[in-house]
């Protein structure tokens, strides 16, 4: 049963009536596609309806051709008999034709010949050896005539007859022999009558024999190479099927997956409030508390029991919002309020705000910034959270006595990088992945029992690429580990000329100086 979820609810949304027709109606032809793909009335991997509409599409299209042919030879056979003996052949013939004819358009315009494979099957075999016989007809006529010509020409037809209804039958093969059959039989009677019976006329005999035969093989190689091909265009029908069913199902899914993440969206705006109305009054009365703002406790410890309140509701305050901006940057909803800042002073700022954390510890932070950078048109907001997440984490996880080396300076590409590098017990290269998902942690922070949400990194990745550029981490089991955030160089802002520059240098644009990264 299809899960119906809370907006679909509230929109007054249930299951798709549309997409659900269009799934049943997926799966109706994946499945007719594979009841066709294993028919088996020939006994291979056949497709029986495809190849009779072969046949009967090529025995229309073919008829005219036929026809004219019949008209050809009834017009040259005048030359050694007579007009009345020509009429009936050609009378013959064009009976034969129009059935064959009639039969294939039927065929064709019929919405159902799958119910009567069967007897259409008969039917066009039947047609066959009536053409074949109509065809073979032609030697009746010319027998008697003792005209050299006249032999070779009716052999001629009769082979030409026999390599045009191997290819025009070779789809139904039984109906290929049922053609070849009554002109190979004319051919050998032909070549063996009053005026060719000679010790000559056998190997002429054997020849025109064998070619009909020669040509029932051409057509068998033809039907299986057509088999081939309805076989490989059938597979790759059931392959579209089946991969438009895989995409209406990913639609799906994905249609989900967005109003399961509209419902958490609403759900995090809500409880954010809801969260942070009791959060304040236990922030503010336990400050006034532990201030002793009226007052001295009477007991000391309850000023200690206030301290541990007041930093507890901090610590919570601090995780509702970093999973609202996580859920921010996720959906895409983070507006970046850009401005022209500087990104060495940004870094001077977030380090001066942490350097008593950094000297309880113990910790040395050196920064190297290169002079003269210009400035960057980016989010100040976003950026000083960047830097106070990397560095907050790298005095964190440094032992006492270690080193932070922060760095700020140009890329070879003309962008500006901020490097921090600690000197703490590093990231193993399996757990790198991750620490960089939503609320992963190392084994190192579990170990050590730090706190935080294991959002800081994934939140300052999101933040980064929101401005086009790039986070990487590197590290190194008991060596430390780097944090790298490079910013494009499409967010360099150009320092203005001076104003004593030649006017040849005013023509010249001016260009970034590359430097690279240490």
């Amino acid at each position: 049963m299809r899960e119906v979820t809370a907006e679909m609810i509230e929109r007054g949304r249930g299951p798709d009536p549309r997409t659900a027709q269009q799934r049943r109606d997926m799966a109706t032809q994946i499945r007719a596609t594979r009841e066709r793909i294993t028919s088996s009335g020939t006994g291979h991997r056949a497709f029986d309806l495809e190849l009779i509409r072969q046949f009967a599409e090529a025995r229309k299209s073919a008829a005219p051709v036929v026809m004219a042919l019949a008209f050809i030879v009834a017009g040259s056979t005048i030359i050694w008999t007579t007009p009345f003996r020509a009429l009936i052949w050609l009378t013959l013939m064009t009976s034969a034709n129009a059935l064959v004819y009639g039969f294939a358009t039927r065929f064709l315009q019929d919405d159902e010949p799958e119910r009567r494979l069967r007897a259409w099957h008969r039917k066009f075999i039947f047609a066959e050896i009536v053409q074949g016989f109509a065809w073979a007809s032609l030697v009746a006529i010319l027998l008697p005539v003792a005209d050299e010509s006249a032999r070779l020409f009716v052999l001629f037809v009769l082979l030409t007859v026999a390599a045009m209804n191997a290819v025009l039958s070779a789809p139904i093969p039984l109906a290929v022999y049922c053609s070849l059959l009554p002109v190979t039989l004319a051919i050998v009677i032909f070549t063996q009558g009053n005026h060719m019976a000679s010790a000559a006329a056998l190997p002429l005999t054997i020849m025109a024999a064998a070619t009909p035969i020669y040509f029932a093989v051409l057509a068998k190689r033809l039907y299986a190479s057509t088999l081939d091909s309805l076989s490989l265009r059938m597979e790759k029908d059931e392959l579209i099927a089946e991969l438009e069913a895989q995409k209406m199902n990913s639609d799906e899914a994905r249609r989900r997956a967005e109003e399961a993440n509209l419902a958490k969206s609403r759900f995090l705006a809500t409880m954010s409030h809801e969260l942070r109305t009791p959060l304040n009054a236990i922030l503010g009365f336990s400050e006034v508390m532990k201030n002793e703002l009226f007052g001295q406790h009477a007991v000391p410890t309850y000023r200690e029991y206030a301290s541990d309140i007041h930093s507890s509701g901090e610590h919570l305050l601090k995780l509702i919002n970093e999973i609202l901006d996580l859920s921010r940057v996720e959906a895409g909803r983070v507006e970046l309020r850009e401005e022209s800042i500087s990104i060495a002073h940004i870094v001077e700022d977030c380090q001066h705000l942490l350097t008593m954390r950094a000297q309880k510890r113990g910790i040395n932070v050196v920064n190297t910034i290169e002079p003269d950078l210009p400035r960057l048109w980016a989010d100040e907001r976003a950026i000083r959270q960047v830097t106070l997440n990397l560095l907050t984490n790298a005095i964190k996880f440094t032992p006492q006595g270690g080193t932070v080396t922060i760095k700020v300076g140009w890329t070879a590409a003309g962008g500006q990088y901020i490097s921090i590098r600690d000197t703490g017990p590093g990231i193993p290269p399996e757990e790198i992945p991750v620490v960089l998902s939503s609320f992963g942690r190392g084994s190192m922070a579990q170990k050590n029992a730090d706190e935080g949400s294991g959002l800081g990194l994934p939140i300052v990745k999101g933040l980064v690429e929101l401005h086009g550029g790039t986070f990487t981490l590197k590290s190194e089991v008991r060596v430390g580990t780097e944090v790298i955030v490079i910013f494009p160089p499409e967010r360099v802002m150009d320092a203005l000329p001076h104003m004593d520059v030649v006017a040849e240098e005013k023509r010249t644009p001016r260009r970034f100086v590359r430097r690279s990264a240490a």
